[in-house]
């Protein structure tokens, strides 16, 4: 009863900022360089947990700017996972994310201007089309944030990890920073539609290398990046 009250009084909060956030998102991508807007992103990332009810906190050494294109890779928990990992970026960073989320109003703008790959999932052809297109901004430079797992956990245990973003790794030769999310699927489980307010907790692994993975198969460098995100949220 006091979770769903709570839910109650959080959601419309929520909303609210999510509307000023992605207003305030879209004007700055009209006038700041895309390099540039992850400043910015920081705290509306922060703050977009916090009006969730949800207190950040990090615990690990953020990875070096100077050694990016980096592949972050994480455990696909809740909604709360992209601006979990938002708040702690100290570089430019673009994802890629499921198309149906381009389909909400303003929010699917917001994603198109500022550069989030859109990928269709059950949709092999063009799947493969859009990790081409990470591939891409990958070897101009960009970091990628993508999720192994493909969605949400239903049950909050980690999932299945698809190929895809490890043939991503082995034609970029790009360095693998697994991300371990804990408490988000108990702050928002994909199931239910109550918040339960509390600590969101992000660490950021040890970068795997392409030299550490270059003589790996696409199984056994999906094998790798799976334990090491088990073991940073177990």
């Amino acid at each position: 009863m006091t979770k769903s009250l709570l839910s109650i009084f959080l959601w419309p909060i929520w909303f609210v900022y999510t509307f000023i956030a992605l207003i305030t998102i879209f004007i700055l991508i009209m006038i700041i360089p895309h390099k540039k807007i992850y400043i910015f992103l920081r705290p509306i990332c922060w703050f977009w947990c916090f009006f969730g009810g949800q207190i950040l906190k990090r615990d690990s050494n953020l990875p070096s700017k100077a050694n990016q294109p980096y592949i972050y890779m994480f455990n696909h928990a809740s909604m709360f996972d992209q601006f979990m990992i938002g708040a702690y970026t100290n570089h430019y960073l673009t994802a890629v994310a499921a198309i149906e989320i381009f389909k909400y109003p303003l929010w699917g703008q917001v994603l198109n201007k500022y550069g989030i790959i859109p990928i269709y999932r059950k949709k092999i052809k063009e799947a493969l089309s859009s990790l081409s297109e990470a591939e891409k901004r990958i070897s101009n430079g960009a970091s990628i944030l993508i999720a192994p797992e493909g969605t949400r956990t239903t049950d909050g245990k980690l999932g299945e990890f698809k190929k895809g973003p490890f043939h991503l790794a082995k034609n970029s030769e790009a360095t693998i920073i697994p991300i371990g999310l804990i408490g988000a699927f108990k702050a928002k489980k994909k199931t239910d539609w109550r918040i339960n307010p509390g600590q969101l907790i992000l660490r950021f692994g040890e970068p795997i290398t392409s030299a550490e993975y270059s003589k790996m198969s696409v199984l056994e460098l999906r094998d790798l990046v799976r334990n090491r995100i088990n073991q940073l949220i177990n």
